[in-house]
């Protein structure tokens, strides 16, 4: 597996691009494309909140029953969420409209929203969108940097991601265009996480390893606590890199398997890093617990503890939060029998509690691993052999400056 300079579009045969709509923003994009030239086979997950979005709603009705998706549609600004039959209605309009300009099925037009929750989509914008995305859509590099700029809302940067490997003496290349900033929590996937490969596979195969690997890769970050009405992770496969189909139990399949989940690692930590105000990565590495869903509860616990989030934001090394929040987490452990550590990548690392009591570390030394824009928590149960590593970042000002004016 080779990590390429690409996006999204960087599988053979996918057009994207970017555009200018006013549907919220002005003088930015906010609008994308993705458009397959061949039919592809498809799997997602979607939010695991009761209150779903319309896009929501309508992806997960064609994934289901569609025999095959061919483009998506995504809007920023507004979410389409709470919108009642209106609000479903206009997926249906976005969806027709596009497969008219496009010349394909509306059963094979995906759409994806996001944005403030309430506000109906203005569809005449959104149609004047399609018809331009459908003029500039393209393979080159730019409109996947456009596509993925124009899906952002408070994120800071956009998050594009590409790799390829060898199947069958094929190329096969898998990329990936995904935002996220606040409201993230996901109980199934990601906010919004688009992937394309040209890797010949079934929608079952597909369908399988997607459920599998979201619980450890998105399942596993948190910015805020808040579980997204729009979560949505889709992944597309068209074919075009003409490999012996991908089958389980194969070389191949965990050879494509090991690059799906790499990406998708690296996208997740990407959302979780830019959580919205953010200065640091948190990661939490949970070894030796004694089953794999003590690991990840444990994991998942501490990153998305405000405590500890605001501990690493004020480089307090107050490793008393750590064990709180795995005291709570429901996992059971002995913590008169378990060691947490501090590590950056500049600083190195330093025990800081072992078998109930803290260590005689340097106050200094845990500051500054606090200090580095990247921050690992590594907690060690001895309690068995499993491993989980969970993502977040940590709680500051701006964070709260930056919700309370969303709407404004």
């Amino acid at each position: 597996m080779e990590i390429i300079n690409g996006g999204v579009n960087s599988p053979i045969g996918f057009e994207t691009g970017g555009t200018e709509a006013g549907i919220k923003y002005q003088n930015r994009k906010d609008m994308a494309i993705i458009y397959s030239q061949k039919p592809c086979v498809a799997a997602a997950t979607f939010t695991s909140n009761v209150v779903k979005a319309a896009p929501v709603k309508w992806d997960r009705e064609m994934i289901d029953n569609s025999p095959f998706v061919q483009a998506v549609i995504v809007n920023t600004g507004i979410a389409n969420a709470g919108t009642g039959v209106e609000g479903y209605e206009a997926c249906r309009q976005t969806a027709s409209e596009a497969a008219k300009i496009l010349g394909i099925p509306e059963n094979s037009v995906l759409v994806g929203s996001t944005g403030v929750i309430g506000p109906q989509l203005p569809l005449d914008r959104i149609k004047a969108g399609i018809a331009k995305l459908a003029g500039i859509k393209s393979t080159d590099r730019q409109s996947g940097t456009d596509a993925s700029r124009a899906i952002m809302t408070t994120d800071t940067v956009n998050k594009e991601f590409a790799v390829q490997l060898t199947i069958g003496g094929r190329t096969v290349t898998i990329g990936a265009m995904s935002k996220g900033s606040g409201m993230i929590h996901p109980n199934m996937c990601t906010m919004l996480s688009y992937v394309c490969t040209d890797a010949v596979i079934s929608k079952e195969t597909l369908t399988k390893l997607v459920k599998e690997d979201v619980v450890d890769t998105y399942n596993m970050i948190s910015v805020d606590g808040d579980t997204s009405t729009n979560d949505t992770f889709i992944v597309m496969a068209n074919g075009m890199a003409e490999n012996p189909e991908i089958c389980e139990g194969t070389a191949d399949y965990e050879a494509f398997r090991e690059a799906l989940h790499f990406v998708n690692e690296t996208q997740a930590k990407r959302l979780a890093g830019d959580g919205e105000g953010a200065n640091a990565l948190i990661e939490c590495v949970v070894v030796n617990a004694g089953t794999k869903a003590d690991a990840r509860t444990l994991a998942k616990s501490v990153i998305c503890s405000s405590l500890t989030k605001a501990a690493v934001f004020g480089h307090d090394a107050n490793w008393g939060r750590i064990l709180c929040a795995l005291g709570y987490s429901g996992a059971q452990f002995d913590p008169e029998h378990m060691e947490l550590f501090y590590e950056g990548k500049k600083n190195g690392r330093i025990l800081i509690y072992k078998d109930g009591a803290g260590t005689d570390y340097s106050e200094e030394e845990a500051s500054a691993i606090l200090s580095e824009d990247e921050v690992r928590i590594i907690a060690d149960m001895k309690m068995g052999t499993q491993t989980a590593t969970a993502w977040g970042c940590d709680l500051t000002f701006d964070y709260v400056k930056i919700n309370a004016d969303y709407r404004s």
